[in-house]
């Protein structure tokens, strides 16, 4: 089992490729943002650590994880945009309302992706509790944000 490491967003920096000249959108759940917000925060700081100028950097918020699909959608028709990386949390409920939005969110994000032929990257927590999201946020398995932000380097660059 993954979660069995102690930090999944580890990452060998000379293997990622320089942002330098890259413009980048985030699309930000507000849902559940003691969670997104750190994703957010991760993203951005390995981002800028790999050469994005912050002032590259488009953050954009929507209300939850189901509407991440239409903001990158609305971040797409920036053309100037290399890659756009969606992040929300979807955390299981009693319900199986996270398996329908789950679906829907990556979905939609590969459907996108492949309209805009530019990357648009899954940065979406599916956890069961709160204490498996915070563990994935910059807890004891790493930040999922720094995840999305190298993958978001090397797709840009592989799409050059």
């Amino acid at each position: 089992m993954a979660s069995a490491l102690k930090s999944l967003s580890e990452y060998n920096s000379e293997n990622i490729p320089s942002g330098k000249g890259l413009r980048i959108a985030i699309v930000v759940s507000e849902y559940n943002s003691d969670i997104t917000f750190n994703l957010l925060n991760g993203c951005i700081e390995t981002l800028t650590q790999h050469g994005v100028k912050e002032n590259h950097i488009y953050v954009s918020y929507v209300p939850g994880a189901y509407e991440l699909t239409y903001g990158a959608k609305i971040a797409s028709k920036n053309n100037k945009v290399h890659a756009i990386i969606c992040l929300g949390c979807v955390i299981k409920g009693d319900t199986d309302h996270d398996k329908y939005i789950n679906h829907a969110v990556a979905q939609g994000i590969t459907n996108v992706s492949l309209q805009i032929d530019r990357p648009v990257v899954f940065g979406l927590l599916t956890p069961n509790n709160h204490e498996q999201a915070v563990d994935r946020s910059g807890g004891k398995h790493g930040n999922k944000g720094v995840e999305a932000a190298v993958t978001a380097l090397k797709m840009a660059a592989l799409n050059k």
